[in-house]
């Protein structure tokens, strides 16, 4: 029959769920300090303790130095005791001998209370850390223990608590102390104390997990959660993907009659949930995530001062339910879709569309294309400012001819730019790597020829190489240098590096300053040129989610109650509070004289509007 010792020492462990060696390891700790305590013995000195977990009995064994004579039983033991416990010891060994006093149990028991039960105390720390450590990103369920005005306390499993501070708390939503709830696990951070474990009702995330909880097709793999823009307790945003064919993803997330989204509802206090079937067409895509409004034409930008803009043409009477109360649909879907989201009615459009062909070098092009529909364009814009009703075909005018204009207006630039980057990667693959590194002397031009170009900042044969190659118009343009200087310095060049002029197909109406030049050779090397890749949508909208979750981290750790920034920029012309909450936009200054570059390449490039890729994919 087990000891009145044994039952308690079984009973600590079931209530504390913790490992039999961590107790006891735990109390053999606390009875050495205890014999230590109890003694004086030096801190210095060896000691070990056994319990019996059955009887309860302590043995204690303590290092000492093996004498002739005993001058201090704590330290020092008789060469006849040592033998009886090595018979191989000689006088100064040092033994482990059992030195456990007269009733030492009760001293140990008065003496280690608290030690065991600190250590207890961190045995339970560690396992909590290393359990919800590795539940990082999950839901996990626990009981509302405070409510305050900053942070909500949760009491969790094996004796855990949990804070969800008030950033991440869903807004409006109402906490009653003793009430079960779900939150998402956002981290834990080990402390001094008790682990940080940080919980989550308003990270996209939760609503994530939600939906692989209700939805079994996303559990299975059948369904994919593209991405997720959330606004908590408000409205959020899902794009969904199959990856099964047959299966209707948007279907698979709503459920027959809603049932499924409807469970996701209620636990997010009512919060609007659009479920949308994620595209690889850009254009699709941001159709998509701006339902329920009606939307037109969609031009995408990817070379927008800022960031790739996304121009999206509605009916009038869609103007206000494609942005949305205080510019939350629009915004929600510039998060979703990785794009600067433009909203503008169709007449709004139109009239921008007339103006910029009457007034904008940069569509001289369209303007004589278009020189005979202008007309009627104006009668239609004459009747919308006088009042009068407009007609449906006049509609589909509007929409009409604004496609023509900016899309064309797009593809065409696209097309330039194209050109643009194929003249300039053939004029460093003509210009050898080694061209930089010789001095203006190595040409062999006049002395005043050289002099003139080193003034002007020409201090390399490559440099000069690249010039005469993209816009050989500016070295004519230096004072001093005239034509026969000008043929002499192609002369020179043609003979050091081999070339004379650029293939006649790249041959396009383009000026380059010798800033330009500079600028080149810093961002594109001297040898090749560095393409860059536009990303999938797929791989902006994780860096965003990335980016957003460290900020929402780091906010936390540092009890910063402030809220994270959003992530993406909506502009519309009619609605000023759109603007307002739009602080994501990206500022990406250019160079003025790169822009005014673009202009004139625009207006003075190829005369033949050419077909280009279409638009690179977003997710």
């Amino acid at each position: 029959m087990k000891s009145e010792f044994a039952r308690a020492f079984k009973q600590v462990i079931s209530d504390k769920g913790l490992p039999e060696e961590i107790i006891l390891e735990a109390l053999e700790e606390a009875m050495a300090a205890a014999y230590r305590r109890s003694v004086g013995a030096s801190s210095a000195q060896r000691l070990t303790a056994e319990v019996d977990t059955e009887t309860g009995n302590v043995v204690v064994y303590a290092e000492k130095e093996v004498v002739e004579e005993v001058q201090d039983e704590r330290t020092e033991v008789s060469l006849e005791e040592a033998k009886k416990v090595n018979e191989e010891t000689v006088l100064g060994d040092l033994e482990m001998m059992e030195s456990t006093p007269d009733g030492f149990g009760r001293v140990a028991a008065q003496t280690a209370r608290q030690v065991i039960q600190q250590r207890i105390r961190e045995a339970e720390r560690g396992a909590q850390y290393e359990y919800y450590s590795q539940k990082i990103g999950e839901i996990v369920t626990g009981v509302i223990q405070s409510v305050q005005r900053h942070e909500v306390t949760i009491g969790l499993s094996i004796n855990a608590e949990g804070k969800m501070p008030r950033s991440q708390q869903i807004d409006k939503e109402y906490y009653r102390v003793h009430d079960r709830i779900r939150a998402l696990l956002l981290d834990v951070k080990e402390t001094n104390g008790d682990p940080k474990i940080i919980l989550s009702r308003g990270h996209r995330d939760f609503l994530r997990r939600l939906l692989e909880n209700e939805v079994p097709e996303i559990y299975q793999g059948f369904v994919e959660v593209r991405a997720i823009a959330r606004e908590a307790g408000h409205r959020s945003k899902v794009a969904v993907a199959a990856l099964k064919p047959g299966v209707d993803p948007v279907g698979a997330c709503v459920g027959i009659r809603g049932v499924r989204i409807q469970a996701i509802v209620r636990e997010l206090h009512d919060e609007k949930i659009d479920v949308i079937e994620w595209s690889p067409n850009a254009e699709e895509y941001v159709v998509k995530a701006l339902s329920p409004a009606r939307v037109l034409n969609v031009f995408l930008d990817k070379e927008a001062e800022g960031m790739p803009t996304a121009t999206v043409i509605v009916p009038e009477d869609q103007l206000s339910l494609a942005i949305g109360r205080r510019g939350q649909n629009a915004r929600l879907a510039a998060k979703l879709t990785g794009w600067r989201i433009d909203i503008k009615s169709l007449v709004e459009a139109a009239s921008e569309a007339l103006f910029n062909l009457q007034n904008d070098p940069r569509y001289a092009y369209f303007a004589d294309k278009e020189a005979e529909n202008v007309p009627a364009i104006e009668a239609i814009m004459k009747k919308k400012a006088e009042g009068r009703p407009i007609q449906p075909e006049d509609y589909r005018e509007l929409q009409s001819f604004t496609e023509r204009v900016e899309k064309g207006f797009l593809q065409r630039r696209e097309t330039l730019h194209e050109k643009r980057k194929a003249r300039i990667s053939a004029a460093f693959e003509a210009v050898p790597a080694d061209a930089y590194d010789l001095p203006m002397l190595t040409l062999g031009l006049p002395s005043r020829a050289q002099n003139l170009l080193e003034e002007n900042g020409y201090e390399n044969v490559g440099e000069l190489g690249l010039q005469v190659l993209l816009d050989k118009e500016r070295i004519d343009e230096i004072d001093g240098i005239g034509p026969s200087y000008l043929e002499a310095i192609e002369d020179a060049l043609a003979v050091m590096i081999g070339y004379k002029t650029l293939p006649a197909d790249l041959e396009i109406d383009d000026t380059f300053t010798k800033e330009d030049i500079d600028k080149l050779i810093r961002n594109m090397g001297k040898e090749e040129i560095e393409e860059e890749e536009p990303e999938s949508a797929d791989a902006e909208d994780t860096q965003a989610e990335d980016e957003l979750e460290a900020a929402d981290v780091e906010n936390i750790k540092s009890e910063d109650e402030a809220e994270t920034a959003d992530e993406g920029e909506i502009q519309t012309d009619d609605e000023d509070d759109v603007q307002d909450e739009d602080e994501g936009q990206i500022e990406d200054k250019e160079d003025e004289e790169d822009k005014e570059d673009e202009e004139d390449e625009e207006v003075e490039a190829v005369e033949e509007k050419e077909e280009i890729d279409p638009p690179e994919e977003k997710g």
